[in-house]
C-alpha cells in the first residue's frame, strides 16, 4: 500500500479545499483516564492523586478555552453535549469516529476500544445535517469491519490531503492495512502507509500526533518513520504536493507538537490551533516557519493531554462543506 520511491501519487477527482471553516466538537460529561485505550496510547498518564471530578472540571475549562479560541479566530464550532451514560471518557475526541468531505461524503469509522464505540452518534449527525441543509449526501460506513479486527480511527489514523486526494497513515493496531484498503476503495483517496516508532521503539498509536497538514506545509516527525524507503516515499509525496516540510523530533511529538489543525476563518484567514505545550516545545525558528503559513492560536490543554492522550487536533472534526 505504500507508494514506491520515485512514484508520486496522482490526485483523483476534483481538487478540494484543505482547510475547513467549521468544526464539530463534543463537550464531555465525564472526561477521564481510559484504561482500555492506555494499552496502546503511551501519551496517557494514569492519575496518581488527582480526583476524577477535578480532572473532569479542568478538562471542561480547557475545552471551553479551545471553543473561545475558535470563536476569536472566526471559526464556527458546532458543539454537542455528551450524555452521562454510557460512560465515554474519550468523547472529547470526535475526529476518531467521523469525517466530513467536500465531495459530499461523510465517513464513519471503527474504533478499537469497545468503550469508545458508543461515542459514534448518528443522531448528532442527523441534527447537524438538518441545521446545515443536508450538505453531505453520501454516507460511507466503515464500522462493520471493526468486527473483523480491522480498525481505522478517522483523522487520528488518517492525515488527509484533500487537494491531492492522498491519505497518509502510520500503521498501528488502531490503523490496520485492511482498514486502509477499504477506506481507499470507498473514498477514492490514495493511501500512503508507513511504519512508525516512538522513542521506545513502539508504533505511534495515531498518525495525527506525529504529522499535520496545511494548505502549503506539512509538520512531520521524519525520525518516526524508521524505514528509509518509506521515509523517502513520504517526503517525495509531500514534495510532489508542494508542501514545505517542517520537521519535528520525537521529543516534540511527546509534547503534541504534531497534533495541530490548520483551519480558515469565515473571512478566509489561515489559523493553526495547537496546545501551549506544543508551542513551547518548538524552537523559535520552527515557530517562525509555522507562522509564515498561518496565525497560531495556542490553548492550554495540559489536563486533556495528560489523561486523554490527545490534544487540540483530536478535539475537532473538520466540517468540509461541499
Amino acid at each position: 500500500m505504500s507508494v514506491p520511491p520515485g512514484n508520486p501519487i496522482q490526485p483523483q477527482g476534483p481538487a478540494l479545499a484543505q482547510c475547513a471553516q467549521r468544526v464539530l466538537m463534543v463537550r464531555p460529561s465525564r472526561f477521564g483516564f481510559n484504561a482500555e485505550t492506555a494499552q496502546s496510547n503511551r501519551f496517557q498518564v494514569q492519575p496518581a492523586e488527582a480526583c476524577p471530578d477535578e480532572i473532569h472540571d479542568q478538562a471542561l475549562r480547557e475545552f471551553d478555552s479551545l471553543c473561545a479560541a475558535l470563536d476569536q479566530a472566526g471559526i464556527t464550532a458546532h458543539v454537542f453535549e455528551d450524555d452521562p451514560l454510557p460512560h465515554t471518557p474519550d468523547a472529547i475526541f470526535p475526529n476518531n469516529w467521523v469525517s466530513f468531505h467536500g465531495d459530499g461524503s461523510l465517513v464513519y469509522y471503527p474504533l478499537m476500544a469497545e468503550n469508545r464505540r458508543p461515542e459514534l452518534r448518528r443522531d448528532w449527525i442527523a441534527s447537524l445535517q438538518q441545521d446545515l441543509g443536508h450538505p453531505w449526501t453520501r454516507e460511507i460506513d466503515l464500522t462493520p469491519m471493526g468486527a473483523e479486527g480491522a480498525f481505522l480511527e478517522g483523522t487520528g489514523s488518517l492525515i488527509l490531503d484533500h487537494a491531492q486526494r492522498i491519505a497518509y497513515a502510520g500503521l498501528s493496531n488502531r490503523t490496520t492495512r485492511v482498514g486502509l484498503s477499504r477506506f481507499q476503495a470507498a473514498s477514492g483517496y490514495q493511501v500512503l502507509a508507513f511504519d512508525t516508532r516512538d522513542g521506545h521503539g513502539l508504533p505511534i498509536y495515531h498518525t495525527n500526533v506525529m504529522m499535520a497538514l496545511g494548505e502549503s506545509h506539512a509538520v512531520v516527525c521524519i525520525d518516526a518513520v524508521w524505514d528509509p524507503a518509506q521515509r523517502k516515499a513520504l517526503l517525495d509525496a509531500l514534495e510532489a504536493a508542494h508542501k514545505e516540510v517542517l520537521p519535528i523530533d520525537l521529543e516534540q511529538v511527546a509534547h503534541f507538537a504534531g497534533n495541530q489543525l490548520a483551519l480558515r476563518s469565515q473571512d478566509g484567514d489561515p489559523v493553526i490551533l495547537l496546545s501551549r505545550s506544543a508551542l513551547r516545545s518548538l524552537r523559535p525558528d520552527q515557530v517562525r516557519r509555522l507562522e509564515h503559513h498561518a496565525t497560531l492560536a495556542p490553548v492550554a490543554l495540559d489536563t486533556i493531554e495528560a489523561y486523554g492522550g490527545g490534544s487540540a487536533r483530536c478535539m475537532m472534526a473538520e466540517l468540509h462543506m461541499p
